[in-house]
């Protein structure tokens, strides 16, 4: 139920922006022109998100080229995969194309589809001005064409696009009939333009979910009408200073730090003042959530594991009480033991989340955020 009214609040507040202005129609002298009379429009002409920074070594790198000489090169390489860049667009075409060329011949994983780590996903903001999901386009190549969506009924939409979460992209076009018309996207509502920055793991990052659309950050910035800024490094995300000195420089609607599933209790101890210390000079007021670690799914029989867990959680909790009685405002935290669910039905290998995952993460995430965004 309250799921429900939550949605139709926000689809009150998004209706009316749909609206607001005639699109910004992009010149097709802009396009290139294509078989098939498809003019092909560089993504970057449309609006961008999910990047916290204007100039970048790469098109879609998640950090400035400064960061190479300021983090550890695991971290500067997986920045340079587009976990959580999106663009958006409005466009009155009846099929829509997409081309993209990915840095890394590797299309899967092991443990998570090639749509997930190298595809584009395509979703539509339909009447009601909820965001629905339309087609995934599947990677085959280095260099992909697809249609990812034809016989649209006519009529003017808005659309976004989520780049790969495990590949980079080197450049990222949309396709549409040369008759048609294409904008970048409009603003977002009053209210909802500063992101929400997550920085955290390869969970964060998307391991494992089935398409770029699925990890709980893009899930929650749909659900908020929000951008967000993914800064998930796989494997990496050890709540380090360097990288919360680069997030610092992000004006944010709400700091996100889910980093327990890379580091034990002893660098929680250790790290958690140093990043909340960093976040809270430069932005006195935003609010920072600490993330406890989701459980392993199979804690409950492998001890390790579930030792594992404790010791991190009590690290976490023990910081975060702390910093109160310190005087620190605006600092939050969301539990871990149910991120994921109660049934051990959530994970890929009992600790990456599948979609169902992701979900349960994105409704746990979403009772603690909203009272903060609103």
């Amino acid at each position: 139920m309250l799921r429900s009214l939550a949605l139709l609040t926000s689809l009150l507040l998004i209706t009316p922006a749909l609206h607001a202005a005639e699109p910004n129609w992009l010149d097709v002298s802009k396009s290139t022109m294509g078989e098939g009379d498809i003019a092909w429009y560089d993504a970057k002409l449309l609006t961008i998100e999910g990047q916290g920074w204007s100039e970048t070594k790469a098109p879609y790198d998640r950090l400035p080229p400064k960061a190479e000489e300021t983090v550890r090169d695991s971290v500067w390489s997986l920045s340079r995969h587009s976990a959580g860049i999106a663009a958006r667009f409005v466009t009155n075409a009846t099929k829509i194309d997409l081309r993209w060329e990915l840095t890394s011949s590797r299309l899967e994983m092991p443990h998570m589809a090639a749509t997930g780590v190298s595809g584009i996903d395509l979703y539509v903001r339909d009447d009601a001005g909820e965001w629905r999901w339309l087609n995934c386009a599947r990677p085959s190549a280095q260099k992909n064409t697809s249609t990812a969506i034809s016989k649209i009924p006519e009529g003017t939409r808005e659309y976004m696009i989520y780049l790969p979460l495990y590949n980079g992209v080197t450049s990222v076009e949309v396709g549409i009939p040369a008759n048609n018309e294409i904008a970048p996207g409009p603003e977002r509502p009053e209210g909802h333009q500063k992101p929400i920055i997550f920085y955290g793991t390869s969970i964060t990052h998307g391991a494992c979910a089935s398409r770029p659309g699925m990890p709980h950050p893009a899930i929650l910035g749909r659900r908020f009408d929000r951008p967000v800024i993914n800064l998930g490094f796989s494997g990496n995300g050890r709540m380090e200073p360097e990288v919360a000195e680069l997030i610092a420089e992000i004006d944010a609607a709400v700091y996100v730090i889910d980093c327990l599933p890379n580091i034990g209790a002893k660098e929680v101890l250790e790290r958690t003042k140093d990043v909340v210390g960093i976040l809270r000079e430069a932005h006195p007021e935003t609010p920072i959530l600490l993330v406890e670690d989701r459980s392993y799914s199979n804690s409950f029989l492998v001890t390790s594991n579930r030792e594992r867990n404790l010791t991190s959680r009590e690290a976490l909790k023990k910081m975060y009480d702390e910093l109160q009685s310190e005087g620190v405002k605006h600092l939050y935290y969301l539990e871990g033991e149910h991120l994921l669910g109660d049934d051990n039905e959530g994970t890929v290998d009992s600790s990456h989340p599948t979609d169902l995952g992701f979900w349960r993460q994105a409704d746990a995430f979403e009772e603690v955020l909203k009272p903060l965004l609103d």
